[in-house]
């Protein structure tokens, strides 16, 4: 134990001090190595067998199918279909927002690129139009993290990875459908009562030929995750092939169909990616070796008997491990965290009766609300940026936003029917 809190200790410190995130990590694993007297060599070993999983070569691949949606100018034709459905309600371009990173996040996957194309869509129109800088950033950001629950998402294949357990990844994806769909009502009921105290406009319902003209134009683009979807229920091809599949499948609609595909654009979408695959690759490394280094300390069965009082309630034990996931999310980046707790508290959360797909899905949801909340809350900086505002602004009117996430999060945790129903559906 004092092994796991020196760990722990060292890794906090450096977080602190800012060093970064896959540094803090290799550095305090390695440290607790040196007073266990094993050979650093092992850290090396540990950190390429970390990644040396064939799962994981999907999560580039996904990476840069998102950066090819966002360059062949899909994010504009979701942002123009959601006008034209719910532009006339209550919020007007709030619920435009809401909806357009539901569908956005559905093809890429990412809650980063979501929040980073809708604020630069949407974000000046909204401003035109009279809505405040702080609404834009809420409803931008925090709508980002149904990205992560609706699929395609490289953040459950992360999790099945880290689970080991033969989790089926086509289970994991349907898991999060009806999740990311009410947490995407809930936000879209909050901005709207947002939006009627700040007496907010709302736009004017086109019209059904303009709203049959924004389907059609914006069904190639929401096509990729349903192609993505059906594939690897149907067994037709792996998530890794899904991957490249859905990289081909853009292309060919942002240079075929869209046209807005050039050679600028590709080249912006490779390098951009292998930027974020080069990152999230190094932290799934350091993360790997963290996590090792945890198990070899016992951290579950030390956490285990800690939790041991509560876990004969097993509400309770659910709700110690959200909150816990949260407070965790606060200080790190998502793909390093779905590495180190998945092998701690999953054992936990079956032991007290919560499928690993439930699971899989709170997970998601509990690290994504991280994102959103400081000092890390790389979304929210995201957010913050493109509006030009600070986030201390941003925070002092976010919390009904909050809330609403919160309660979304608590229904997944007391309803396993909303992440198991449509898997045993589906069959």
């Amino acid at each position: 134990m004092t092994l796991i809190l020196l760990l722990l200790l060292l890794l906090a410190v450096m977080l602190y001090l800012g060093v970064p995130v896959a540094v803090s990590l290799f550095l305090s694993a390695s440290a607790i190595l040196l007073a266990l007297d094993i050979p650093l060599v092992v850290a090396a070993q540990r950190m390429s067998a970390g990644v040396n999983v064939f799962t994981l070569m999907a999560i580039p691949l996904f990476i840069l199918a998102g950066e090819l949606m966002t360059q062949a100018g899909i994010a504009r034709r979701l942002v123009n279909l959601s006008e034209s459905t719910l532009g006339s309600a209550p919020g007007g371009l709030g619920q435009v927002t809401i909806l357009s990173s539901m569908l956005f996040g559905a093809v890429s996957g990412s809650a980063l690129a979501s929040a980073s194309a809708m604020g630069s869509a949407i974000g000046p129109e909204m401003r035109k139009r009279g809505f405040d800088a702080d609404y834009t950033v809420n409803v931008s950001t925090t709508a980002s993290i149904t990205g992560l629950l609706i699929p395609p998402s490289h953040n459950m294949i992360i999790y099945a990875t880290a689970a080991g357990t033969g989790i089926s990844i086509g289970d994991l994806f349907l898991g999060g459908v009806v999740p990311g769909i009410l947490t995407g009502l809930a936000l879209m009921v909050v901005a709207a009562i947002v939006a009627i105290r700040r007496g907010y406009p709302r736009g004017t319902f086109p019209g059904l030929r303009p709203l049959i003209r924004a389907a059609i134009t914006a069904t190639p683009g929401i096509l990729t995750a349903v192609i993505i979807l059906v594939g690897i229920l149907a067994g037709i091809f792996t998530p890794t092939e899904s991957a490249a599949i859905a990289c081909a499948y853009t292309l060919l609609i942002g240079i075929l169909v869209y046209r807005d595909l050039d050679l600028n654009g590709l080249r912006a979408a490779f390098m951009n990616s292998a930027r974020t695959t080069i990152m999230v690759m190094f932290i799934i490394a350091t993360a790997s070796l963290f996590g090792w280094v945890l198990a070899v300390l016992q951290a579950p069965t030390q956490l285990a008997e800690l939790l041991a009082p509560a876990m004969a309630s097993p509400l309770l034990t659910l709700i110690l491990i959200a909150v816990m996931l949260l407070v965790l999310g606060t200080f790190m980046d998502m793909a390093p965290l779905i590495l180190i707790t998945t092998p701690i508290f999953l054992p936990i959360a079956t032991e007290v009766g919560m499928d690993p797909v439930q699971f899989g899905v709170m997970l998601m949801l509990a690290l994504g609300i991280g994102l959103l909340t400081p000092p890390v809350g790389s979304v929210l900086f995201v957010g913050c940026a493109a509006q030009g505002i600070q986030i201390g602004q941003a925070l002092k009117t976010i919390w009904p936003f909050y809330i609403a996430l919160l309660v979304a999060l608590l229904l997944v945790i007391c309803v396993p029917g909303l992440s198991l129903w449509l898997p045993a559906a589906v069959g």
